[in-house]
């Protein structure tokens, strides 16, 4: 379902788990800040409304979207991590820029996450111009900060109920 037939920021906060123990890191990309900085609003507010500890939240800032898997990857040598969240923008231009940069961040946060074998969750906006940034930062399609933090939730969610149950696919443990 695309974003303009849903607002991204709407679930059933009974889903998800109280997440008191939670460690979560975030990576923030300053390229594009007033719409990271509200995407980061949004991430902070519902880890908040699930009892996410502010002492267990790591947050370091980047310079551009490109950097957020190398930040991720800091975050994750430096903290003992559940799960890391990486905020960007990255906005169309005059040039195909936005689709290298693209690929190449979805790729590295992809493969830090299957690497580390924690959540490594993809919050970057890649719109075509300044206002779908904004509907999708606090605007009619909610704040896809929330999505991201959700997703954290989740899969930090899923990845502790493997271990408990003492089930390994693929060959991993």
């Amino acid at each position: 379902m695309s974003s303009k037939d849903k607002n991204l920021s709407q679930y059933k906060m009974e889903s998800i788990a109280p997440a008191d123990d939670l460690k979560v890191g975030i990576v923030v990309s300053e390229w594009n800040e007033d719409i990271t900085a509200t995407l980061l609003e949004g991430v902070m507010e519902t880890l908040g409304k699930h009892n996410v500890k502010e002492e267990n939240i790591h947050t370091v800032t980047v310079p551009g979207s490109y950097e957020l898997p190398m930040g991720a990857k800091i975050l994750l040598t430096k903290h003992n991590l559940d799960t890391v969240i990486c905020l960007g923008c990255v906005i169309k231009g005059e040039t195909d820029h936005d689709k290298y940069i693209n690929a190449a961040v979805a790729a590295g946060i992809m493969n830090l996450g299957l690497m580390s074998g924690k959540p490594v969750i993809f919050g970057v906006l890649t719109p075509n111009d300044r206002q779908q940034a904004e509907d999708r930062a606090g605007g009619k399609y909610g704040n896809k900060g929330v999505e991201a933090a959700i997703t954290a939730l989740r899969m930090s969610q899923m990845q502790k109920e493997v271990k408990k149950e003492g089930k390994a696919s693929i060959g991993f443990s």
